[in-house]
């Protein structure tokens, strides 16, 4: 017996030989359990860490389990009893929108439970109508018995809206490449045929055709599965062959030798990875040909709408599960698009994926929670090769995967993409860049300095923390106006579809329209009186109707309410604020800018004079404003087909400096005084206040 190292105070009988030292059993650690220890092999200490000592536990009995069945689609799962709904709605592969990650405070995972009981948690966030019609919170319920749930019409996943597809597209980005240099190139070959003088190998044979084609092979290399394709391969076609080589930044591989008259042509894949939505385009790697476009939801939506609440998910459940809903949703977009022009996708052998810091990281399985920590540090930022086979791609096992660089944690490869798309690190004159989105991320610079900085504008232009939220999908609101004298609204859905909720667009029309037309004061409070027959109360807040039950494909009033009011300024405020201290760091204003450049699926709707009127954009000369659509998804396309495009990419990304708005002080206060509409400096936005606009 001896005295812990530890805790002096407690007797022991563990005592470490290498070291001579006791150690209690809270302590019970080897100190040296990477280095040889001659005494290990009866080390008590060592053992009990490692494997344990307690006794073997009793069994217990299973635990009942009951079937959930989620309709329209007929899925099913079983589960134990007081499993949560959402939990058990993953398990099964069944898509519910969570924006708050299943904390029980957007109100947006509902259900419908159509036979069987459910123990469900109070909430406000369901109307006594919906709670009469069976509604329940899938976060905020758990099993007790069978059930059937039924997913709402009105929160099953639509058509998203998305510009840019297939023909359009190639249209719009036509002549940005010159010359096309794959990751993954063709290279056909006529091997000499072997005979009695001339008896090198199959490989050696193939290699020196290499050579005499022009390929460095002294860097190049193969793999086993290429060898064990040669025998045949390169014997069917009379010695004609067509070999695919993977180009890294230092060496080369062959990767793949068909027959030549079994050659396929390849593909390419150019992938936008939104925190919200995925797009997809496929690529003809010899012409540089759009072939078809594909777009839908992230389902990593389903643990949050935006990135904190990804890496938090990612914390409790592993970053597994992230990196599978974002593989499966690349898969799925993929498989659509390839399916849509009669190509298989052994086909793909290039790809290029733009994202966001935290979408790569968890795509690629690489752990971000340090990405949310001070001081905010990604794993990686440049990023080598990867074979698409090795993330679990749907392409060739063996296609070659360029993920964008980014520069920071907060500001990603989609925004270097931007860059390299827009082209404005080569002007002269200084621009002022914003993809519009979740994370709000801002540039200014021009071809001597590139000023970078995410504003976390959050997910309310994503409809996301918004009672009737959505995004611009079928039946969206996206366009609205106020009628002066009663404020009946008139608006615009998308695919003219029956009104469902409101999207971002929706939502900054609908905000600029309340505050020129006095329903809503420049605090942003309700300034009509309560009595109004377009104002109600829900959940004991004043909320304004958008469009009544009987004009709704939900059954439900689409309501504006007070607390959406504030979320959309906050957001906003956020917006601006970043422009102002991005601006200041560089000892300029507004009047320096020679253009601002709107990019992003969300901007492509943005009203610019309603955006001003709110306080979102700056009320600058409206001819600068420059919208230049899906800047991430080109930017990939670029990097896709052009091997100076991918350097391009790496050296914006090396070139910007990253400014951390989290503990600067300077943006709170900018902040701050952004939170009035549109502002609190009224000299800022002088077309606003112009003949007293504002009633």
């Amino acid at each position: 017996m001896g005295k812990c190292i530890n805790h002096p105070d407690r007797e022991t009988p563990y005592i470490c030989l290498k070291h001579n030292i006791y150690l209690c059993e809270e302590c019970l650690k080897c100190q040296d359990v990477d280095l040889y220890c001659k005494f290990r092999p009866s080390c008590p200490i060592y053992f009990i860490a490692e494997k344990g000592f307690d006794a073997p536990k009793e069994k217990q009995a299973p635990q009942e389990e009951y079937l959930i069945t989620f309709e329209p689609e007929g899925k099913e799962i079983s589960v134990t009893r007081g499993t949560n709904l959402m939990e058990a709605a993953h398990k099964a592969d069944v898509y519910i929108n969570a924006s708050c990650n299943g904390k029980g405070a957007c109100g947006k995972c509902k259900l419908i439970i159509e036979s069987g009981e459910v123990e469900s948690l109070p909430t406000s966030l369901l109307s006594e109508n919906e709670k009469e019609k069976g509604y329940v919170l899938a976060c905020q319920s758990s099993v007790k018995e069978n059930i059937v749930a039924r997913i709402p019409e009105e929160t099953i996943e639509k058509k998203l809206k998305s510009a840019g597809m297939g023909d359009a597209a190639t249209k719009k980005l036509a002549g940005l490449v010159d010359t096309i240099e794959p990751i993954v190139g063709k290279i056909p070959l006529q091997l000499n045929k072997p005979t009695m003088d001339d008896t090198v190998s199959d490989l050696d044979r193939l290699k020196r055709s290499l050579k005499e084609s022009g390929c460095n092979i002294s860097t190049m290399s193969t793999n086993i599965r290429v060898m064990r394709q040669l025998t045949e391969s390169v014997r069917d076609d009379h010695w004609k062959v067509m070999t695919s080589v993977l180009w890294k930044k230092c060496s080369s591989e062959i990767v793949n030798v068909t027959p030549f008259h079994a050659a396929k042509p390849s593909l390419g894949m150019a992938i936008d990875l939104g925190t919200t939505s995925i797009v997809v385009y496929i690529v003809n790697m010899e012409d540089g040909k759009i072939l078809s476009a594909a777009s839908g939801h992230n389902g990593q939506a389903s643990c949050g709408d935006d990135v904190i609440n990804r890496i938090v998910c990612s914390e409790k459940d592993g970053v597994k599960k992230l990196k599978r809903l974002a593989v499966a949703t690349i898969n799925n977009l993929s498989q659509r698009a390839l399916e849509s022009i009669d190509a298989d996708y052994h086909q793909v052998e290039n790809l290029v994926i733009s994202g966001n810091t935290t979408m790569t990281h968890l795509l690629l399985g690489i752990e971000a929670k340090y990405i949310r920590r001070e001081p905010y540090i990604p794993t990686v930022s440049e990023f080598p090769i990867i074979k698409a086979g090795e993330i679990g791609l749907k392409a060739a096992y063996y296609g070659g995967v360029f993920v964008m660089p980014g520069p920071a944690s907060y500001v990603g490869g989609d925004i270097v993409s931007g860059v390299l798309y827009t082209g404005f690190h080569k002007l002269d004159q200084t621009t002022l860049f914003i993809d519009i989105g979740t994370n709000g991320e801002i540039v200014l610079g021009n071809n001597e300095f590139l000023i970078t900085a995410a504003c976390s504008a959050g997910p309310a232009f994503e409809g996301g923390g918004i009672r009737c939220g959505m995004r611009a999908e079928e039946g969206a609101i996206e366009k609205i106006t106020l009628d002066p004298d009663t404020f009946e609204p008139h608006y615009e859905t998308v695919e003219e579809y029956k009104a469902r909720g409101i999207c971002g667009s929706g939502m900054i029309d609908l905000l600029s329209e309340m505050l020129l037309k006095g329903v809503i004061s420049q605090d942003g409070k309700f300034a009509i009186e309560t009595d109004h027959p377009r104002l109600t109360i829900f959940n004991e807040e004043p909320a304004f109707i958008l469009a009544a039950t009987e004009d709704t494909d939900t059954e439900e009033d689409i309501v504006f309410t007070q607390s959406d009011i504030r979320s959309l300024i906050l957001s906003k405020a956020a917006v601006y604020a970043g422009f102002t201290i991005l601006l200041e760091q560089v000892g300029m204003d507004f009047s320096s800018i020679s253009q601002m450049i709107i990019t992003g699926g969300f901007g492509q709707y943005l009203n610019i004079e309603k955006a001003i009127t709110i306080g979102m954009l700056p009320d600058i000369e409206r001819e600068k404003f420059n919208y230049m659509g899906n800047s991430s998804v080109a930017g990939a396309y670029m990097a896709l087909l052009s091997k100076e495009y991918r350097q391009e990419a790496v050296t914006i990304s090396n070139t910007m400096t990253y400014l951390d708005f989290s503990s600067n002080n300077a943006f709170m206060d900018a902040f701050v005084r952004a939170q009035f509409l549109p502002h609190t400096d009224e000299d800022l936005f002088p077309s606003v206040h112009a003949d007293n606009k504002l009633r």
